[in-house]
């Protein structure tokens, strides 16, 4: 069994250079747009430019990736997601971009967020809700992991 999230994904004709691949800059968005519908549907957004939850203030504090084929032209894919590690105040995502059917890793990489308190925007704890959500996504076993790097 895979851990973490597997968010459908469908790539589109302004997604690609003009070799016909998807632009490397759009790997980031696709991750962005995938870890956004998540926690979204959990109730984790914005509405009306406004967080619904304390949890939603978080800034990118790194990001790193590695392609390793490319997605060619438009149709589906897969955007694999999950927590490696869930601190106090931050949260490290590990990804692979695939193919529709699982079998290419198309990319991969790690995204660091920090929750931020939204009136000094300074590192804040995570709340005992956001850490209950984000549970399905820390199910990474030992062995995946080693397999997956």
């Amino acid at each position: 069994m895979m851990s973490g999230h597997v968010e459908p994904f469908t790539v589109h004709f302004d997604d690609l250079d003009p070799m016909g691949i998807v632009h490397n800059s759009r790997y980031a968005v696709f991750l962005e747009r995938a870890l956004s519908q998540w926690w979204g549907e959990r109730g984790v957004s914005f509405a009306g430019g406004r967080p619904s939850s304390p949890d939603a203030m978080h800034a990118v504090a790194e990001y790193s990736i590695s392609y390793r084929t490319p997605v060619r032209g438009t149709g589906d894919i897969g955007v694999h997601f999950w927590i490696e590690t869930l601190g106090e105040s931050s949260a490290v995502y590990r990804f692979r971009i695939l193919s529709a059917d699982g079998a290419t890793v198309h990319a991969e990489g790690r995204r660091v967020n920090v929750k931020l308190d939204p009136g000094t925007l300074r590192p804040a704890p995570w709340t005992e809700d956001a850490r209950r959500t984000a549970e399905p996504l820390l199910a990474v076993r030992t062995e995946e992991v080693a397999q997956q790097r």
